[in-house]
């Protein structure tokens, strides 16, 4: 965590000691110490309905453009998630697993936290467009108590400092593809998926997305330093989106161009079982812990 960070001013980029993506996420609660909490409510394509057939389209980057909409017409989702980060020094790797409710926005992840992490215990997080709650049992927060944050305190926008990539945001990147690729047809689970491979940008995914939604997007978009993201989707015949892998990199020195300075964090996200309801819930006012500017969640 950068001294910007400590003092609870803005940063633009994940700092120096950004050690593992878990820690990132739990120290940056810090900045909410005295901020306002996040209201209104999250524009964005998955509330208007696309004009796009759930169908895959036979144009590889329309299929891939349009399957954050399809996929949202689902109605809910199951999720799992891995997230690698590596740079010179350190490798580390996330696990998690969950479901995204496309209906009422929200979702709940649980994530595993490696040995060795700036944290310890598992994470769970929930996440509505533009806000993120985190409780975590290693955290210097009372037991059963929620931190919550609004994305845009966060430099990555909650696309990796979590340890996870929540499924709209993993999906609403693909709305920014400026490249795809058709690689092939794998059978996976007796299901034929299409696989895609290109590169996206964030900031025209969250223009796309808009609204709250497309906060998280439009932060990743100035913090990450490789601003053509890369990424493998795999999409059934009716277009809806079963596993999407983005690569995303950011300096772990500040302001460093130097490839050895650089974080790579592959995040992989893979829905099942469509339609399957998904339990998610806000936490309620009286289990958020108000922090003092003072304090650390670590």
């Amino acid at each position: 965590m950068t001294d910007q960070q400590r003092t609870g001013r803005p940063a633009r980029r994940p700092g120096p000691h950004l050690r593992s993506a878990a820690g990132a996420a739990l120290l940056a609660a810090a900045l909410a110490a005295g901020a306002a909490g996040c209201t209104g409510s999250g524009g964005g394509s998955s509330d208007q309905q696309s004009a796009a057939p759930d169908q895959l389209a036979a144009d590889p980057l329309t299929a891939v453009r349009n399957a954050a909409d399809i996929t949202g017409r689902t109605g809910s989702a199951r999720t799992a998630t891995e997230l690698v980060t590596e740079s010179a020094e350190k490798k580390a790797s996330f696990s998690g697993t969950g479901g995204y409710d496309y209906v009422k926005r929200i979702g709940r992840l649980e994530v595993q936290v490696p040995p060795g992490a700036a944290t310890t215990g598992k994470i769970v997080e929930v996440v509505l467009p533009g806000t993120v709650y985190l409780q975590n049992s290693g955290a210097k927060v009372p037991e059963g108590k929620w931190v919550k944050l609004d994305v845009r305190q966060l430099p990555d926008g909650n696309l990796v400092s979590s340890g996870a990539t929540d499924p709209a945001s993993a999906a609403g990147a693909l709305r920014g593809a400026q490249k795809a690729d058709a690689v092939g047809t794998e059978t996976v689970d007796g299901v034929a998926l299409h696989h895609y491979r290109g590169t996206l940008d964030l900031a025209k995914a969250a223009d796309a997305t808009g609204g709250r939604g497309g906060d998280g997007l439009r932060m990743g978009a100035q913090t990450f330093t490789a601003k053509e993201v890369p990424y493998d989707a795999w999409l059934d015949d009716q277009g809806r989106l079963h596993k999407v892998v983005e690569v995303f990199t950011f300096a772990g020195v500040a302001g460093s161009k130097e490839p050895k300075d650089q974080v790579k964090v592959t995040s992989t996200t893979a829905l099942a079982d469509f339609g399957k309801p998904v339990q998610a819930a806000e936490p309620s006012a009286s289990d958020i812990y108000q922090m003092k500017p003072t304090e650390s969640p670590k």
